[in-house]
């Protein structure tokens, strides 16, 4: 006998319109929640837009949803109050539908980052970077991976060289260290799905065994490297300074992104603290992108 599938209750789509640096967190929470999808990469106005299966209880789906609003603003204190809609739609295959928001993405003219269910175009040129990013951040789509990818082509690197990714992510920075040569890369974040999304991702790029993936925060993280990237928000970079200081080998290469314009300034005021010289910055719509080196001061 054939048990036919249960009907489908259909999707809250989940409307915020809140400050782009508010978005990482907040779509940690959703995913939290039990969201099985955030697009928000299409939306100019800043709105992220959360699936999630459809439940009766929807009030309380928007209560929760406040609270944690709440309390984020008492962290983003300068970001205007998130507007929040929740509207029910119809049954769709969203495992599959939302790949449409995830496209191939030139990066720069030695790089292409191509979602892992695309073929390569034949006659494609330079790097490829095959990425399925599952929940984690960094797909190359958001100009903060974007500008840190074309950063990491910027510096002039020795023959031997070495890398530390903070928050990885998706992995995709990592894996651009091993395709620009570097001979060992740590990537250290601290969701363990971030890093089973990685590590898949490093397997996709025929990678496995050249990148060091850990759970383990930088605090506990030992030896020096020759370049850093760090695609965070801005209290966890200024927080983490004196470690960068502390790995990065004298004039390593520091690569810090998740900052908006209006930030740099404090990022600036650490680079003075901590022993760092700007080199350049990276701009893109609101966001940007630093490129310092630890001075050589034999500490």
């Amino acid at each position: 006998m054939t048990i036919p599938n249960p009907k489908h209750p259909g999707w809250m789509e989940i409307s915020i319109h809140i400050d782009p640096v508010a978005h990482e967190a907040l779509s940690a929470f959703l995913f939290d929640l039990g969201c099985e999808g955030i697009v928000s990469g299409d939306y100019s106005d800043h709105t992220l837009k959360a699936f999630l299966p459809f439940r009766d209880d929807s009030q309380e789906i928007r209560n929760q949803i406040n609270v944690f609003l709440k309390n984020l603003k008492e962290i983003f204190q300068e970001i205007p109050s998130p507007k929040v809609g929740i509207n029910k739609i119809e049954n769709q295959d969203w495992n599959h539908n939302w790949r449409r928001f995830f496209r191939p993405e030139s990066i720069t003219h030695k790089l292409t980052v191509l979602p892992a269910w695309e073929s390569v175009p034949n006659m494609m040129k330079g790097h490829i970077i095959r990425i399925d990013p599952g929940p984690a951040f960094g797909t190359g789509q958001h100009p903060t991976t974007r500008m840190c990818l074309s950063a990491m082509e910027k510096i002039p690197l020795p023959r031997s060289w070495n890398m530390l990714d903070v928050g990885t992510g998706s992995g995709i920075l990592a894996i651009y260290g091993v395709t620009l040569g570097a001979e060992k890369v740590v990537a250290i974040d601290i969701d363990p799905e971030a890093i089973r999304w990685a590590e898949r991702n490093i397997q996709l790029n025929e990678l496995s065994g050249a990148i060091v993936l850990s759970c383990n925060p930088l605090q506990s993280i030992q030896g020096s490297f020759s370049m850093l990237t760090a695609n965070l928000i801005l209290g966890e970079i200024l927080n983490l300074f004196l470690q960068f200081k502390r790995v990065l080998e004298p004039e390593g290469w520091l690569i810090i992104s998740g900052i908006l314009r209006e930030q740099v300034k404090e990022v600036e005021e650490g680079f003075t603290q901590f022993g760092f010289f700007e080199q350049e910055i990276l701009y893109e719509q609101e966001w940007s992108c630093l490129i310092a080196r630890k001075m050589n001061t034999g500490s």
